[in-house]
């Protein structure tokens, strides 16, 4: 295969992978979000706060985000700072996903954690 061709594959490969990790943060909508006890502990009203942010964020760049895959961010809530991460694993969660690119054989699990907890 030609490298334009490879490219042009990857890239596709790379603008699904960024739909599918987009519509988890920003609608809940295919595969599992979690927050560590940590976070939980924050209470209901932070949870909501941070829910909202994670929805909204869009401050991706080519340090935070070099693959564009929109898979990791930072988030600043008063005085706490946040990091939140998408990982891609097979549909029993046993395993790294085959191709994060397909829903069908990957479940997408977004971990909300402190910062200190990375």
């Amino acid at each position: 295969m030609e490298d334009s061709a490879l490219t042009t594959r990857a890239h596709c490969r790379c603008g699904r992978i960024r739909a599918l990790n987009d519509q988890l943060r920003t609608q809940h909508v295919g595969g599992r979000m979690i927050v560590t006890r940590s976070v939980a502990a924050m209470g209901q009203d932070s949870l909501n706060a941070i829910f909202a942010a994670l929805r909204s964020f869009d401050a991706f760049d080519a340090d935070n985000d070099p693959h564009g895959e929109h898979d990791m961010g930072s988030l600043e809530m008063g005085d706490v700072s946040l990091l939140w991460k998408i990982d891609y694993y097979d549909r029993a969660l046993q395993y790294a996903s085959p191709d994060p690119s397909n829903p069908a054989v990957t479940t997408r699990v977004l971990t909300i954690m402190l910062a200190e907890e990375y």
